[in-house]
């Protein structure tokens, strides 16, 4: 890792906001999850999750897919190999806050 092992700087400020951290922990652990299910786990409403999910999708964190089920509009959010990539440094760089030395 570089630069200091105790500079907090180097979170990365995209995941690091509350929302935006709920949706990366939990489509680490799914394939995929949509828009519902995903406000179902997180909480908050549809505009303020479509904020979040814009912002992880600029940064190419997220992909979100959008299909229709039924006739009904409907967004399948997944990570993608970029934003796996920065949830695991992300939680690297929080093990190093937490451990620094280890």
């Amino acid at each position: 890792m570089a630069g200091n092992e105790f500079d907090y700087r180097e979170i990365d400020d995209v995941i690091h906001g509350r929302v935006r951290l709920s949706v990366m922990a939990y489509l680490s652990g799914a394939d995929a999850a949509d828009f519902n299910e995903l406000k179902a786990k997180i909480g908050g409403t549809d505009g303020n999750l479509s904020v979040h999910l814009r912002k992880l999708e600029d940064a190419g964190y997220v992909s979100v897919r959008k299909t229709f089920r039924d006739r009904k509009p409907r967004s399948i959010c997944r990570l993608t190999a970029k934003g796996r990539e920065a949830w695991i440094a992300y939680i690297e760089r929080l093990q190093a806050l937490i451990e620094p030395g280890a």
